[in-house]
């Protein structure tokens, strides 16, 4: 893949919370470190804003984690949990995702989305249709080999799961959490 990054490059993340969430619990038994992704996804090029797109659920217990994404700059949009006849619980924000992508890809110079799932493999070649520069990250183990290829950049957090998992059991490096800690000003372990 050919991408070009640079200092002056506007970038719009948009981060599929729940693909991330159950990528790393399933992998990892982890939690991910969203400040971390935005980091790596992000590199060296101007944030335009940075979109989680979560679930409130019945319980309403995700409050401390909506708090600790927004205290990273992260704006939250939420959806709530549909509950339907005979228990089936539904908590889908693909659409939205989507047409917030194309509506920021005419004001920014990339669109990064932090999700490995297949189903935007359609808004990827529009948006590049569009002529904006479309890059993905995510667990390449759970993201679709068609949405790898179709992005003209991929960032596999499987390659370097200790920069983007908390309490991640394998290798480590402290370094970069102790970084993070400092910008953010609070525990990691919080996001």
């Amino acid at each position: 893949m050919s991408v070009i990054k640079h200092p002056h490059q506007r970038v719009a993340i948009l981060i599929d919370t729940q693909n991330l969430y159950h990528s790393a619990k399933n992998l990892y038994k982890s939690k991910v470190n969203f400040g971390a992704v935005v980091k790596a996804a992000l590199g060296n090029r101007q944030l335009v804003r940075a979109l989680a797109y979560v679930v409130n659920t019945e319980g309403g217990e995700e409050g401390a984690f909506f708090e600790a994404l927004e205290k990273l700059g992260i704006e939250i949009k939420t959806k709530d949990l549909q509950i339907f006849f005979g228990g089936a619980k539904k908590a889908d924000w693909d659409v939205g995702l989507a047409v917030d992508a194309i509506k920021l890809a005419q004001k920014v110079d990339a669109i990064v989305l932090a999700s490995g799932d297949g189903d935007f493999v359609p808004l990827a070649e529009y948006v590049k249709g569009q002529g904006c520069q479309v890059e993905a990250i995510s667990f390449g183990r759970s993201s679709s080999a068609r949405l790898r290829e179709t992005v003209d950049d991929f960032i596999d957090m499987d390659e370097h799961p200790h920069e983007f998992l908390i309490n991640f059991r394998g290798k480590r490096n402290g370094g970069l959490k102790k970084q993070i800690q400092k910008v953010v000003g609070t525990d990691t372990d919080d996001l």
